[in-house]
């Protein structure tokens, strides 16, 4: 009997059946010589402080470096800290009572990092020896799970990987642990959260809205000219810019009165456009982003979910190519696609058997190729799963279309000693801009504004006629806002920001955290409230800004170092680094910035003291989202964000001295309705509404 361990419910079902596994158990199924049972996620995790027997935030305990790691099942954030989670601890003792029955293991976790992990973790939590083989698949397409069947690897091959998300897993802990606990002793006991990743992250989000709000515009002026020749209309615009006015408009009147120019250079190029690669899931994340308005986080979940119905490929990657052996399979896709409306139109301007074949590179395929639509023709899709699917398979028909040829005529003209610019260009092949019938795309042109204007035939010497003269007023403009997809693009190729050009140079292509963590690290800086969605962009809160100016000159907040530690997280998985080593180096790391953060002066804001209603016994403390009683018999607590609305310290004041706020505005109910009213303690110590007689 095997043991076969999936990451989910849904995933261990699929291989179930293709098995013929049909025998259904309380956390398993069980037939044809195979048991199959399923994580709920990351089941096990790293020990939080307490399983070290270390007990609130206390500076004499800092940096704490545990010795080994303790693993314990997940746990869930209650009121007295943390608790195993019930469902967790059921499915580690089904996954145990599955183990003991079969005399090896098949690993069917999602085949990356972070799969990899949860198995491993679960594996020596229980204390395993059993051999296990490695299912290593990128779709759960039937056919890619047969393949994946035929072909299972032996559990040492992915060594290098397990080292890697360890070492990944240990260094967030000891940074994120450290640092938190560091920088709330020095903010007296207000609660901040930093991260190896996070805490840079904001950063970027932070000096781009600092730049935007610092930004002081200015005016400028250039001339525009119209013209028409062989009975076209063409503008032309002057190279110069000018600051005054008076000046523009008197250079103005003068090329009026000389009413003619002459043609001083002709330019005419053609430029070949290639087309773009399949994507991965960052570009799928910014794309979809641009277009939709959809977060990283919704695109990554809309992914998981068709590759878990089986019509996309593993969501996961970061390579835009496929192997040698995958393009086999690339003409039944397009077959495919071509059976279904709204494909049928973009197909019959692909040539079979004259594909594009720039998406194949064995080297550039990472642990999973590119996105790939699978040969399960999709059913029942909502709106969003829809427009993914799609995305997907429109970037596969343009990546096997041939390269978009362009004309780009530029022509530079003078009047008196001014000299005016003419830009056009024109399609000659549409190449891959022909799927979607799109014949510019500013995200995929180098030159963001522009537009296709066909001019007429020019020659050096050319008189031009003037039609009209416009003065065109203009403002420079501040850096843009963050949206997701620019926030994704700044953390993708984080190390272009470095000012060293060297150090530049050498972690050019590195970025922060990975396609598969950067939604997750947005959503983290979201539910922190360091952050906060307004229309498309990312802007810091009060709060975000606080953070990052005290640890903005801190090496927790350095692009550089998180950039290196990816370098240093792929040579771990490659063999060419000692997991030790690097741990070495982040324990050597966390130890410099706890040192800086605890040497921080953070002001507080002016908490009133405040008797606990309950017990009269101590003061309450007062943190940004709860007010609560440090006496655990006691146990009295307040959230203080109700209905959408943080209650004010001078509310906390009146509620607490007596029994009643002033009038809340604002609040918002479960349907969405605002509601305006008083807040009351009962006789119990709870809370109830009040509503004005109006």
């Amino acid at each position: 009997m095997k043991a076969i361990i999936a990451e989910k419910p849904s995933v261990a079902r699929e291989i179930a059946q293709l098995l013929g596994v049909h025998e259904k158990k309380d956390g398993y199924l069980c037939g044809n010589g195979y048991c199959v049972t399923w994580a709920l996620g990351h089941l096990i995790a790293l020990g939080m402080p307490e399983d070290y027997g270390i007990r609130g935030f206390n500076k004499a305990s800092l940096p704490i470096f545990p010795k080994p790691f303790i693993l314990t099942p997940k746990k869930l954030k209650k009121t007295k800290g943390y608790e195993p989670d019930p469902l967790a601890l059921k499915q580690l003792n089904t996954i145990k009572q599955v183990i003991s029955q079969c005399s090896s293991i098949i690993v069917a976790t999602d085949a990356g990092r972070e799969g990899e992990l949860i198995f491993r973790y679960i594996y020596h939590y229980l204390q395993c020896n059993k051999p296990f083989e490695r299912l290593w698949i990128s779709s759960l397409t039937e056919k890619a799970i047969q393949d994946g069947f035929k072909n299972l690897q032996p559990g040492d091959t992915f060594d290098g990987l397990y080292q890697a998300a360890k070492a990944r897993s240990e260094a967030d802990w000891l940074v994120g642990i450290n640092a938190t606990q560091a920088l709330t002793i020095a903010g007296n006991q207000d609660v901040y959260s930093l991260g190896r990743v996070q805490t840079p992250t904001l950063a970027l989000i932070c000096q781009r809205f600092l730049q935007h709000q610092n930004f002081t515009k200015q005016k400028y002026f250039q001339i525009q000219l119209n013209h028409r020749k062989e009975y076209t209309n063409f503008t032309s615009v002057s190279l110069l810019q000018w600051e005054e006015k008076k000046q523009a408009e008197q250079i103005q009147k003068s090329i009026e009165r000389e009413g003619r120019a002459f043609v001083e250079d002709v330019s005419v190029k053609t430029v070949q456009e290639q087309s773009p690669l399949l994507f991965d899931l960052t570009e799928l994340q910014k794309e979809a982003n641009r277009k939709f308005g959809l977060s990283a986080d919704e695109v990554l979940q809309t992914a998981q979910t068709l590759y878990e119905k089986q019509f996309i490929t593993y969501p996961r990657t970061s390579s835009k190519y496929i192997p040698e052996d995958v393009w086999t399979d690339i003409p039944e896709l397009v077959r495919i696609l071509n059976q279904t409306e709204p494909f049928k139109a973009a197909i019959t301007h692909l040539k079979f058997g004259n594909f594009n074949k720039r998406i194949v590179n064995d080297l550039k395929v990472t642990d999973h190729h590119g996105l790939l639509i699978t040969t399960k023709t999709p059913s029942a899709l909502c709106t969003t799963e829809k427009a993914i699917y799609e995305m997907i398979a429109y970037r596969l028909l343009e990546s096997l279309s041939h390269t978009c040829t362009k004309q780009v005529t530029q022509i530079q003209i003078k009047v008196h000693h001014y000299e005016f610019q003419i830009k056009g260009s024109k399609i000659l092949n549409q190449g891959w801009r022909a799927i979607k019938g799109i014949l510019t795309d500013n995200e995929n042109s180098d030159n963001k504004n522009e537009v296709l204007t066909e001019l007429p035939e020019f020659k050096t010497g050319d008189e031009l006629k003037i039609s009209k003269t416009e003065l065109l007023e203009k403002v420079t403009q501040p850096p843009t806002l963050y949206t997701e997809a620019d926030l994704l693009s700044a953390m993708e190729n984080a190390g272009r920001s470095i000012e060293n050009k060297e150090e530049q140079k050498a972690l050019s292509n590195i970025g922060i955290g990975t396609p598969a963590t950067r939604a997750s690290i947005i959503e983290t800086l979201l539910s922190r409230n360091y952050i906060i969605r307004k229309s498309k962009t990312l802007i810091p809160t009060d709060k975000g800004l606080q953070v990052y100016n005290l640890v903005k000159d801190k090496k927790i907040a350095n692009v550089q170092m998180t950039a290196e530690w990816e370098i240093a997280l792929d040579r771990i998985e490659r063999g060419g680094l000692n997991k030790t080593q690097f741990i070495n180096d982040i324990q050597h790391y966390t130890a410099e910035i706890t040192s800086e953060l605890l040497s921080l002066h953070i002001p507080q804001e002016n908490i009133p003291q405040l008797k606990c209603p309950k017990c009269q016994q101590h003061n309450v403390i007062i943190k940004d989202k709860i007010v609560k009683c440090p006496d655990e018999q006691c146990n009295w607590i307040l959230f203080r964000t109700i209905c959408g609305v943080q209650i004010s310290i001078k509310d906390l004041t009146l509620l607490l001295t007596q029994n009643k706020t002033s009038l809340i505005k604002n609040m918002k109910s479960k349907n969405g309705k605002k509601f305006d009213a008083y807040l009351l303690l009962k006789d119990d110590f709870s809370t109830s509404f009040e509503f004005s007689k109006h």
